[in-house]
């Protein structure tokens, strides 16, 4: 069952379909044999790294930067407000 959502893949998060457990795989059209396991509950509609994620590195949402990494993010995080730094509207 897909229970995540990916739309380019150059994306580094999926968006969960459904709430996740820690330790449900993770599933969406077109995985090319990953295997991602979430390491923490992920709610409805949340963000799960499907990669390794470094701190100061963008993260892709639907083929755009939604914002940096404050910290390092493995795959199969919850990847949110307290890991995420937005940088829209922010001065270059």
């Amino acid at each position: 069952m897909v229970n995540t959502l990916v739309i380019d893949n150059r994306d580094t998060v999926a968006v969960a379909l459904v709430d996740l457990s820690a330790g449900t795989p993770v599933s969406f059209a077109d995985m090319d044999g990953q295997r991602i396991v979430t390491r923490e509950p992920i709610p409805f509609g949340h963000k799960v790294a499907l990669a390794a994620i470094r701190q100061g590195e963008h993260v892709i949402k639907y083929g755009a930067s939604i914002g940096v990494a404050d910290r390092d993010i493995q795959p199969g995080e919850h990847v949110h407000v307290h890991n995420l730094k937005s940088v829209r509207g922010a001065a270059r």
